[in-house]
């Protein structure tokens, strides 16, 4: 777990430019769409596990093929905001064309296409996938789907977004990492405020309680009396219902509470201005109480005590 000092990169070149891409984010086939002189830059820095970069080349075309995507150990989302010119983001059967002040979200676990036809500038946040604590298969429905001026929170996030990119040269040590979390954060409220207004018009009644459930799951962690009965009561159903409804799902009401509450004990863990705060505090802090239980849950989990994860092992990293 670490930040890494803010740095620019240039290619002169497009082969330059192939290893740059695939080394500043994940591996990608980079192809010119025109013949003759080429340059771009990156410009950013990483923030623990999250990337934040500022991108500036001419047109090009980038692609995550099936061949990439096996040879990589964890998905990450990535979130674009187009400073100037066009892209065209291909992803999951549909497309969206981007322009200044746009952003989109899409998933390098699975294929994808991005396209510039002219000179632009894009600022990139990538994160792993946990982070923002939806369901993988919600996020999906989202992907290669604009966001622009007139979305209700997307034209406060934009703007945001693009600050934060002017601070990349003085953003470091943990007010930057707790910084970048915050805006992973931001955006996961974005993400979900689009899941649960679309999930109306898109899926049965089941699946909207169980969003609905997990939503209220995610702001009761802290909660150590959160249990199923404790659920269940809180939305009129009975507890057998409500195994019932998370195992249609293929989860398990225990197994979804305890994931959500390691993954926050987790990023106390490696957050610098928790650095003073005892591992067993924080464990209680998220609902883990009982310090064995909560070592044995979380080295389950991750592979590591939280003691190990704390000090650098088996720490996850963009």
């Amino acid at each position: 777990m670490s930040t890494v000092p803010y740095q620019v990169q240039h290619a002169d070149s497009f082969a330059e430019w192939r290893r740059l891409v695939s080394d500043s984010f994940v591996p990608l086939e980079a192809t010119a769409v025109r013949p003759g002189p080429f340059s771009g830059q990156v410009g950013g820095r990483q923030l623990n596990e999250v990337a934040i970069m500022e991108v500036a080349a001419g047109p090009h075309a980038v692609e995550r093929t099936p061949g990439l995507i096996a040879g990589s150990s964890m998905p990450y989302y990535k979130l674009n905001l187009q400073v100037s010119g066009h892209a065209l983001l291909v992803q999951d059967g549909r497309e969206t064309v981007m322009r200044p002040g746009d952003l989109a979200i899409y998933d390098t676990g699975r294929p994808y296409t991005l396209s510039f036809d002219g000179d632009f500038t894009t600022l990139v946040l990538m994160f792993p996938q946990q982070l923002t604590g939806l369901p993988a298969e919600d996020v999906a429905e989202l992907t290669a789907v604009r966001m622009d001026s007139g979305h209700r929170l997307g034209s406060a996030v934009a703007p945001f977004l693009k600050q934060i990119g002017s601070l990349l040269p003085t953003l470091d040590g943990p007010i930057g990492h707790r910084l970048a979390m915050n805006v992973v954060d931001l955006l996961s409220t974005v993400l979900a405020d689009e899941v649960y207004s679309r999930a109306g018009q898109t899926v049965d009644s089941n699946v909207r309680l169980l969003r609905r459930i997990q939503h209220f799951i995610g702001a009761q962690l802290a909660n150590p009396g959160l249990d199923p009965a404790m659920i269940a009561a809180a939305h009129f159903v009975s507890v057998r219902s409500l195994h019932k409804l998370f195992a249609a799902s293929g989860l398990t009401v225990a197994g979804w509470v305890r994931e959500r509450r390691l993954e926050h004990c987790r990023r106390d863990l490696s957050d610098p201005l928790h650095a003073g705060v005892p591992v067993g505090a924080i464990g209680a802090r998220w609902g883990l109480p009982d310090a064995a239980h909560f070592s044995r849950a979380f080295r389950t989990a991750y592979g590591v005590s939280p003691a190990q994860y704390r000090n650098g092992v088996g720490a996850l990293a963009v």
